[in-house]
C-alpha cells in the first residue's frame, strides 16, 4: 500500500481522480472498472430537492453520490454496492474529500435493498445499472468489471422493484440505460407504479443513432411524460459539445 493526501491508503493499482468540483476526488483501479460518461450525464440529470435523502443503487466506487454532494443540497447520500472491493474504493473516497457526515458506503446487494434500509426510506433514488442481458459470451462471470455490465448479479426487473419499495411516495428515480431496452424499462416502471416522467436521449454525434437514454420516475404520479430535446455528446471526435463541458465542470 502507498499513503495519500489526507492519510487515505491507495492499494496496487489504485489512483486518483480529479472530479473538477469542489476540489473532490475519487479512488479507482483501472483493472476493476472506472466511471464513465454515463455517471456524470446521470448526475447532471438528476434533480435534488433541497434537504432530500437519497440512494445510490450500484454505486461502484461512489462517483454518483459524490458529484451530487458536489451540485445538490441533499441531506444525506447512501450508496449500496455489492462488490466489497469497490465499496472500500468509495468509503475511501469519502474519506479523502472529508464527506463522512454526509455520505455513507453500504456493501449489500440491490436485491435486498428493503431489508437493508426499510420501505419508503429515500426521496430520491439513482441508479446506472448493468446493461446487458445475460452472461452470453463472458469469459469469466466473476470479474469486477462484467458484473458492472452485465445483468449477472440483479436484473432490470430488481433494480425498479426495489426503487419503487425504497421511494417515499412523491419521490424521484432516476436512471440511465441503453435506448434497445427502453420499451422493456416502461412497461416494468408502469408495473411497479413508477410513473415515466422525463426521458432524454443521448446521442454521441448529431447523426448517429442514441446510444443512451436518461429516464426520471414518480412513485404515484399521474401520466404525463416530459421528452427533452436530444443531448449530444461530440462536435466533432474528441472535442465535446460546451453541455457537456460544463457538466465535466471544465
Amino acid at each position: 500500500m502507498t499513503e495519500a493526501e489526507g492519510s487515505v491508503e491507495l492499494k496496487e493499482n489504485e489512483r486518483i481522480d480529479d472530479l473538477q468540483r469542489n476540489g473532490y476526488r475519487l479512488i479507482q483501479n483501472p483493472d476493476r472498472f472506472c466511471f464513465g460518461m454515463d455517471a456524470v450525464l446521470l448526475s447532471g440529470f438528476v434533480r435534488v430537492r433541497d434537504g432530500s435523502s437519497v440512494l445510490d443503487m450500484g454505486t461502484g466506487t461512489g462517483i454518483i453520490p459524490i458529484l451530487l454532494e458536489a451540485k445538490t443540497k441533499a441531506a444525506h447520500l447512501t450508496g449500496l454496492e455489492i462488490q466489497e472491493d469497490s465499496a472500500d474504493m468509495a468509503r475511501r473516497s469519502v474519506v479523502l474529500n472529508g464527506l463522512e457526515e454526509k455520505i455513507a458506503i453500504v456493501t449489500g446487494d440491490i436485491r435486498e435493498a428493503g431489508n437493508l434500509f426499510g420501505a419508503a426510506s429515500f426521496d430520491v433514488i439513482t441508479c446506472n445499472p448493468p446493461y446487458m442481458i445475460g452472461q452470453h459470451g463472458l469469459v469469466n462471470p466473476e470479474d469486477a468489471k462484467a458484473i458492472a455490465r452485465h445483468e449477472i448479479l440483479c436484473t432490470l426487473e430488481d433494480v425498479i422493484r426495489q426503487a419503487a419499495g425504497l421511494l417515499k411516495p412523491g419521490g424521484n428515480f432516476f436512471m440511465v440505460h441503453r435506448p434497445f431496452r427502453l420499451a422493456e424499462i416502461m412497461v416494468l416502471l408502469r408495473q411497479y407504479r413508477l410513473e415515466p416522467k422525463r426521458m432524454q436521449m443521448v446521442y454521441p454525434f448529431v447523426d448517429k443513432e442514441p446510444n443512451m437514454v436518461l429516464i426520471e420516475a414518480n412513485r404515484g404520479g399521474k401520466p404525463r411524460m416530459k421528452v427533452e430535446k436530444p443531448l449530444i455528446i461530440y462536435k466533432e471526435p474528441g472535442v465535446y459539445m460546451p453541455e457537456i463541458y460544463e457538466l465535466y465542470g471544465y
